[in-house]
């Protein structure tokens, strides 16, 4: 198989799972974020989303704050699992062969990413 180039990533996600437990330490990460990165927000997602297996808000941000943002996650996430993904056209890939986790790695439900012409989709939006 080819190499691919890494500019066909347009952008990435990272995915902060919660629970009642651990909701207000999802709040202060996510006040965090938005203070210290260029990212754009999602809704709380308070029940488990297309394939994301928990209650989850998604941090979308641009290729050039992967290297700020990703790092600081690492050291700053506060025992929260983080799902980080880049965005290529093929949602199947990027959800599984291209990602990395932060924490525990949970199983996603990939059967809810379908392929779509030569590149795969999610049916359905999770921001």
């Amino acid at each position: 198989m080819p190499a691919k180039p890494p500019a066909e990533i347009t952008g990435y996600h990272a995915h902060v799972y919660y629970d009642d437990s651990t909701r207000d330490a999802a709040a202060k990460l996510r006040e965090a974020i938005a203070a210290r990165f260029e990212v754009r927000l999602g809704r709380w997602r308070d029940e488990p989303v297309g394939p994301h297996p928990r209650p989850m808000y998604q941090v979308a941000f641009a290729p050039d704050q992967f290297d700020r943002l990703v790092p600081w996650l690492m050291l700053n996430r506060a025992g929260l699992v983080v799902f980080v993904h880049p965005e290529t056209g093929d949602d199947l890939a990027d959800h599984s062969d291209h990602a990395v986790w932060l924490g525990e790695k949970l199983t996603l439900d990939l059967s809810v990413l379908e392929h779509s012409g030569d590149t795969r989709t999610f049916r359905g939006h999770n921001t």
